[in-house]
């Protein structure tokens, strides 16, 4: 995030009348960002003309999405005052809601309906954006779209993912109560229309660790990752860097790099830390891994945004387990570590800069 960018404390009330609910309203949904717009106006003509069939597969697909987007359109907004059939809801209701809701279990059917199908649309919406630039990397007079079709992929990726570390945060007893009423905030700005500027700041920083961390072949010996760690922190931001210098001496946050950059659980790092100790071995490669745990593992991963947000979940779903069972190891993954910080730095700097006023 700009680091010169100024931020005020908006109170939720101001996104409602407070005094009239309000009937349901139909609104129309941007399914896509200028961004996308502006590379599609300009890439589908260039199909068009030249490879018919797959211009009209494409326009179809877009089409379809677009009346996903307008069926998203008529369900309430998230932020506002409506008068349902099961009582009144306002933003502020939900947030409530999101917050009490502590139960380890799929979360699922205690989300609103526009949020589910707001995500059944940005599944497509991803995987139509990846064929598209699947399609041009193909294509000699297209392969300069490529690489923008790939970053816009890759970008609503993250909005999934972020979605799903704000239910995190959100869940998480331990943080301070207005930490956990703005993450709700943010996921109800999310659902609303997923396209969230959160997303947009988080997300080049850790597709810059990704691709970093792809890029590098750790030695399976130490396990501490050191050299990688500092490869990758030269290659990063300001924001990058201080979570690192603050956080890393926190076992929970030392424990979930370790688990990113070696693309193994804790346990199975322990494991292997402890075979290869006995065996007397100083270090092994990522493809030696599986060998010496005797199972199989994917410790290696493309840069493919599917296997980004795979891996995450599998991280994921461990740190839960953990945290329910109170096993050792990380209880967070790093991408709730990190967006945990910055949401922190930021409301520092809110609060230094009304002090400052």
């Amino acid at each position: 995030m700009n680091q010169e960018e100024t931020f005020e404390q908006v109170d939720i009330s101001a996104f409602f009348d407070n005094t009239t609910p309000q009937e349901p309203q139909h609104e129309k949904i941007e399914m896509l960002t200028k961004k996308q717009k502006a590379l599609l106006d300009e890439v589908m003509p260039i199909i068009k003309q030249s490879d018919l069939p797959k211009y009209n597969s494409f326009k179809t697909r877009l089409e379809d999405l677009s009346a996903l987007a307008q069926a998203m359109g008529r369900f309430p907004s998230l932020l506002e005052r409506h008068q349902l059939v099961g009582g009144e809801r306002t933003p502020n209701s939900l947030i409530d809601s999101l917050i009490a809701h502590q139960d380890t279990g799929d979360p699922t059917l205690q989300l609103p309906s526009k949020a589910m199908l707001g995500k059944g649309l940005l599944v497509s919406k991803i995987h139509t954006l990846s064929s598209i630039s699947k399609y041009c990397q193909h294509r000699e007079d297209l392969k300069k779209y490529y690489k923008s079709f790939e970053d816009e992929t890759i970008l609503a990726m993250f909005s999934l993912l972020v979605e799903d570390v704000y239910l995190n945060l959100i869940r998480d007893t331990s943080q301070p109560i207005e930490y956990r009423r703005e993450w709700a905030l943010s996921l109800l700005l999310l659902w609303e229309h997923w396209n969230d500027t959160n997303s947009a700041d988080v997300a080049p920083v850790l597709q810059t660790v990704w691709n970093a961390r792809r890029r590098l072949a750790p030695a399976f010996g130490t396990m501490m990752g050191t050299s990688e760690l500092l490869l990758i922190s030269m290659q990063m931001d300001d924001q990058w860097i201080a979570f690192i210098k603050q956080k890393m001496g926190d076992s929970g946050v030392t424990q979930a790099m370790e688990e990113f950059l070696f693309g193994i659980s804790y346990e199975q790092i322990n494991t292997l830390r402890k075979i290869l100790r006995e065996k007397g071995i100083p270090a092994i490669g990522r493809d030696e891994v599986s060998k010496f745990l005797g199972e199989h593992v994917k410790a290696d991963a493309g840069l493919d945004y599917r296997d980004f947000y795979s891996l995450y979940t599998v991280r994921r779903d461990n740190a839960r387990s953990r945290n329910r069972m109170h096993l050792e190891g990380p209880h967070k993954t790093l991408e709730d570590y990190f967006i945990e910080f910055v949401t922190q730095k930021n409301k520092e700097k809110q609060n230094n800069d009304t002090f400052a006023k």
